[in-house]
C-alpha cells in the first residue's frame, strides 16, 4: 500500500512566507506611491525622474513576486527591497514635500501645516 505524502509547513516556512509578505508590502507600496506624484515634483526634489522611479520599482515588484513564487531569495530580492525602501524613506519625503500635498492645511508654522 502506498502512503501520501504530505507537506506540512513548518516553523522556517512560515518565517520565509512572513518576510516575503512584508517584502511585497514595501516593494508594493513604493511602486503605488510613485505614480501618484506629478513627474514635476522629482525634478523639484532632486530625484531621479519619475519614469525611472516607476520603472525601477516595476520591475523590483517583478523580482520580489517572482522569488516567492519559486521559493528562491535572491540578491535581486534583496536589492529589489532596498530599491522600495530608498524611494520611502528618501525620494517619498522630498517628493510629497514639493508637491503641496499632506497636512491639511495651507498655512504652515515652525513645526508644519496647522
Amino acid at each position: 500500500m502506498l502512503q501520501q505524502t504530505q507537506h506540512h509547513m513548518g516553523f522556517m516556512d512560515w518565517v520565509y512566507l512572513l518576510l516575503w509578505g512584508v517584502e511585497v508590502v514595501i516593494v508594493l507600496v513604493a511602486a503605488v506611491d510613485s505614480l501618484r506624484w506629478k513627474p514635476g515634483a522629482y525634478a523639484a526634489a532632486g530625484k531621479l525622474t519619475k519614469q525611472k522611479w516607476v520603472a525601477i520599482l516595476g520591475i523590483a515588484l517583478l523580482f520580489v513576486l517572482l522569488a516567492g513564487w519559486s521559493g528562491a531569495s535572491s540578491l535581486i530580492g534583496i536589492a529589489a527591497v532596498v530599491a522600495g525602501a530608498v524611494y520611502l524613506a528618501d525620494v517619498r519625503p522630498a517628493v510629497k514635500g514639493m508637491s503641496g500635498r499632506g497636512g491639511g492645511g495651507t498655512r504652515m508654522g515652525p513645526y508644519g501645516p496647522w
